[in-house]
Formats: C-alpha cells, structure tokens, sequence
C-alpha cells in the first residue's frame, strides 16, 4: 500500500509539474504571438507610410508632367490656330485673285467658238475655287471648334428672309443641275435670335448636300415654320436617301455618303451640327432609301416681347 501511495504522490506531482511548465509555455507563446504581432502591425504602418509618401511623389511627378504636357498642348494649338488663321487668309487672297482674273477674262472673251470655250474653261475655274474657299473655310470652322472658339453673334431677324435669301442663291446651281427648287413659307415674320451668316452656312451646307445627291428631274424644298417654341427649318429633297443606320453618323466629321467621294471632307454637316447647338437649337435627318431625305433644324423663337 504505501508503494502504490507513493507512486501515486509521485505520478500527482509530475502530473502538476507537466501543467505548470505548460502553463508556463503558453505564457511565453502568447508573449512571443503578441510580440510578432506588433511587429506585424509596426511593419504594416511602416509600410502604409512608404506607400502614401511614393504615390505622393509620383502624384507630384504625374502632375507636373501633365501640366508640361498641357502647356506643350496648348502652344502646339496656339501655334497651330496662328497658322492656320495665317495660311487660310493668304489661300483666300490666292483664291481671290484666281477668281477675279477668270472674272475678267470671262468679260473680255469673244463672241466665237473658242470664246465660248474659254466662257467654259474659266466658269470650271471659278467653280473650282468656290469649291476650294470653301474647303478653307470648313478647316477653320473645324479649327475653331476643337478650340471651343466657335463664334456665334445673334440678333433678333426674320427666319423667312434667311430662307429667301438661300432659294435665290442656289437658284442658279440648282437649274444647272436640272432641279427644281422652291420654299414654302407660311405664316407671318418668325423672329427668332440667330447669326445670319452662320445660319446661311447651315443652309448652303443642306442645300449643296440635297442638290449633289438629287439627280436631274428631282426636287429641292426649304420649308421655314413655327412649332411650339421653336423655327423649324427644313430641307427636302428627292435623291437616294440615307439608311437608317447612318441617320446620326451622317453628323460626325469626315463622314462621307459614299466610299471614295472626293467632292468634300465631310465636314459640312458636323460643323451645321455645332453651329445649330450653339445657338441652342437641334439638327436631325429623316429619310427612306430611294425616296429622298429631310434635314431639320430648330432655333430658339425670340421671346414675345423682343417681336
């Protein structure tokens, strides 16, 4: 009995001596987890610290490029815009003169066949830098927008004379062609606030587009009206007409009716688009395949007392 007590005694204590070394290691790995553990979070600021300081710098380094790339930018435009207001009067003063002489000429021709050739020859010429002014013309506008310089300078006028004014200028081409063209204008005086010459430009770029894509026989229409609180302008013609699928494109720059048609830039319509939005009114197309198509264009009427 005592043996078997003893060894009881003993296996009891070895038993509390086992518990307190374990205790005693759990105390030193909890001390060691907590000291990794700050560690960890000290290595994890450390490096937040790191981060934030290098982003900062190359925020810095980032900025400052950008602002050397915007100040390049902008003198690379200024430069630009100087030149092409430059070359664009010397070409017109070019062209000017071009047309002056064919002018003179035309006047000073004979009566006989080979005048008459030469009547042929300089009307082709004076075409040819019509079509070249205008060309110009549209790279400027093209120019300026880009720039956000597009300049419009409304005045309270009469939409109807506008259209009026348009039908006796396209008068000639159009008979040329073998078109017919008319306006309808009803109603009395419609006011509204727009530049004349910009708005004319609206015009010319729609009649020129609705002559050249009408073959001979066909007809071209300008119809001016009130609807609600706008002028609607609208410009109809009898030619192939335009997919539906191209009814908005048609307003993007150099977009072209046709694959390999050289007769433009295709910018008439992109710059009708954003004379049109500047002075607050809207353009769109209507049209059915080889039934011909209309393009519309609102401007704001002037308000009842300004009438």
């Amino acid at each position: 009995m005592d043996v078997e007590l003893a060894r009881s005694e003993a296996s009891a204590q070895a038993i509390e001596r086992i518990d307190r070394e374990r205790a005693h290691e759990d105390v030193v790995l909890q001390g060691e987890r907590a000291t990794s553990d700050a560690e960890l979070r000290a290595e994890r600021e450390e490096g937040k610290r790191a981060l934030a300081a290098l982003l900062h710098l190359e925020r810095v380094e980032t900025d400052t490029r950008l602002l050397l790339e915007r100040e390049r930018s902008d003198a690379g435009l200024a430069t630009r815009d100087e030149f092409m207001g430059v070359v664009s009067h010397d070409l017109r003063t070019f062209l000017s003169g071009i047309a002056l002489q064919a002018a003179l000429l035309k006047r000073n021709a004979s009566e006989d066949a080979a005048g008459k050739r030469t009547v042929q020859g300089l009307e082709k010429i004076e075409r040819f830098t019509a079509r070249m002014n205008r060309l110009i013309g549209d790279l400027v506008d093209v120019a300026s927008i880009e720039a956000g310089k597009l300049l419009v300078a409304p005045s309270l006028q009469d939409a109807r004379e506008l259209v009026r004014e348009s039908v006796e200028a396209f008068q000639p081409l159009a008979s040329a062609q073998g078109l017919s063209l008319d306006a309808e204008i009803r109603g009395k005086p419609l006011m509204a606030e727009f530049d004349h010459e910009r708005v004319l430009q609206v015009l010319a770029n729609l009649l020129s587009n609705a002559i050249k894509f009408t073959k001979a026989g066909g007809r071209v229409s300008i119809r001016v009206e009130l609807v609600g609180q706008e002028v609607h302008c609208s410009v109809t013609d009898t030619g192939a007409g335009i997919p539906s699928q191209q009814l908005t494109a048609v307003f993007e720059r150099f977009w072209q009716a046709r694959s390999g048609d050289r007769r433009g830039l295709g910018l008439g319509l992109y710059i009708s688009k954003c004379i049109v939005e500047a002075h607050g009114g809207r353009i769109w197309a209507e049209s059915q395949p080889g039934a011909g198509s209309t393009f519309t264009f609102t401007l704001p009427v002037a308000p009842a007392s300004s009438q």
